[in-house]
């Protein structure tokens, strides 16, 4: 296999050649180390690369190679710089003064007990706030697809490194959107888990609750078998992704509450494209609009911002912040805890209103932005507040669903005539994961989006 094909060839496919010792750990470890040396001067998807432990981890799997190995033997791993690896800091994106951590966060320890290698820590924004991924201290993360424009956040170095072929796979953190929204801007497959399916120790009820730990993927079959590692219990995912999902009802939802903004025709042009091709795969698909209310978004926002105080909080030094995120932290300060306690209360109330459209579909089928992601530094020159009106018009069909805890994913929905990717987000009822990987992954087979790769990666 060409170096090319071996490093876009995606985690379930790397985990095959490793345990058919067609390829050792240690050779796809030294492929990833070569293209992250060749590439990332540019795109700056990794705030650390651990060469020497990596390769330390590549021999001691390809030591356990065969039939008893664990089932990520080998496979090369980044993780977000939001989660702890044992030795090292994490930064959250910011010029704090953390100390090295003792221990992996669970997620990680369990990566570790199935195999994988841990080849990095990838970028995020300051305080994991924004849906781009730039900060004064770690520099702008580019998109491979286009580096002129962002690939999303806050897990946009994990995206970057995924989609640029500098790792097997990657894990993400989602918030209000930071794993959907980093996929859809690079072409990948991003899943938000059900709250509380993946754990987050230490963190507890992490971002006021709202965000949880998930996958970025070239494939759907990928993600599966990387929740099949960190999820607690449950039906196997990757027998989920491989399943027929049978026919569904689809309900096509864009309305928006009054926002000041609607999704412009190449969006909608997403949401049509993956409307035709599930028609064609034999699904019922009909336009029902979710109920937003005219007061849920309050409630999110409040949970949200305060999320972003809290951190702020945490790490200090906030004269080092960047203005914006200074003007970010403000806000969230200022929401008193109990407001945000509060819209947490409302939640299984909102839940349940948003969740009437499944009395008549399946899975609900939205946009996922209302406008081609934002070009790099497009938001320097923007204070907190005027950011925050910025990224709520960007991405309002997100941070409803980290509100509810409801699974959601975003899957890719072809490119634009200049090659830039497009996507569409999947939402499920409670606990239906299974539900968005089979029929996520029956439009991967017909579309077989994990073939394009962006030309600066190649």
């Amino acid at each position: 296999m060409e170096h090319a094909e071996l490093a876009f060839a995606g985690l379930t496919r790397h985990v095959e050649l490793i345990a058919a010792g067609e390829v050792s750990s240690r050779e796809l470890t030294e492929l990833f180390l070569s293209r992250i040396a060749r590439l990332d001067p540019v795109l700056n998807a990794y705030r650390v690369v651990l060469a020497e432990q990596a390769l330390a981890e590549a021999d001691a799997a390809d030591a356990r190679r065969g039939p008893d190995a664990p089932p990520l033997n080998g496979v090369v791993l980044a993780i977000k710089d939001d989660m702890h690896v044992a030795g090292q800091v994490t930064a959250y994106g910011c010029d704090g003064d953390p100390q090295p951590e003792l221990e992996d966060s669970e997620v990680v320890a369990r990566l570790r007990a199935a195999g994988a290698v841990i080849i990095g820590k990838t970028h995020v924004p300051e305080l994991m706030a924004t849906p781009f991924t730039e900060s004064p201290t770690f520099g702008v993360t580019r998109n491979p697809w286009d580096p002129h424009r962002t690939s999303g956040g806050s897990s946009g170095g994990s995206a970057t490194a995924v989609a640029a072929g500098l790792a097997s796979a990657a894990l993400g953190s989602d918030g209000a959107g930071s794993i959907r929204i980093p996929a859809a801007c690079t072409g990948l497959f991003g899943l938000k888990p059900q709250r509380g399916r993946v754990p987050s120790a230490p963190d507890v009820d992490a971002h006021q609750g709202m965000a949880v730990f998930g996958p970025l993927t070239r494939t759907v079959a990928d993600a599966a078998r990387l929740m099949d590692v960190i999820a607690d219990g449950g039906p196997s995912f990757a027998d989920a992704a491989s399943a027929d999902p049978g026919r569904l009802r689809i309900a096509i939802s864009t309305g928006l509450p009054p926002i000041g903004v609607k999704p412009d025709a190449e969006q909608l042009g997403a949401v049509e494209a993956t409307a035709v091709a599930l028609r064609e795969l034999g699904h019922e698909v009909s336009v029902r609009e979710l109920d937003w209310g005219m007061t849920m978004g309050n409630r999110i926002l409040a949970r949200f911002v305060r999320g972003i105080g809290d951190m702020a909080t945490e790490i200090g030094h906030r004269d080092r912040l960047s203005p914006r995120a200074r003007g970010l932290a403000r806000i969230g300060t200022a929401i008193p805890v109990a407001v945000a306690r509060s819209a947490a209360g409302q939640a299984a109330a909102d839940a349940e209103q948003l969740n009437r459209v499944f009395e008549h579909a399946d899975v609900v089928l939205t946009p996922m932005f209302t406008r081609r992601p934002p070009r790099v530094r497009e938001y320097d020159r923007r204070g907190g507040l005027r950011t925050l009106i910025g990224m709520t018009r960007l991405a309002p069909y997100n941070a409803a669903f980290n509100h509810t805890g409801q699974p959601a994913v975003s899957v890719p929905a072809g490119l634009t005539p200049d090659g830039f990717p497009l996507a569409a987000q999947l939402v499920g009822p409670p606990d239906a994961e299974a539900l968005l990987l089979s029929l996520a992954a029956q439009l991967e087979g017909v579309r077989d989006w994990a073939a394009n790769r962006p030309e600066v990666a190649a």
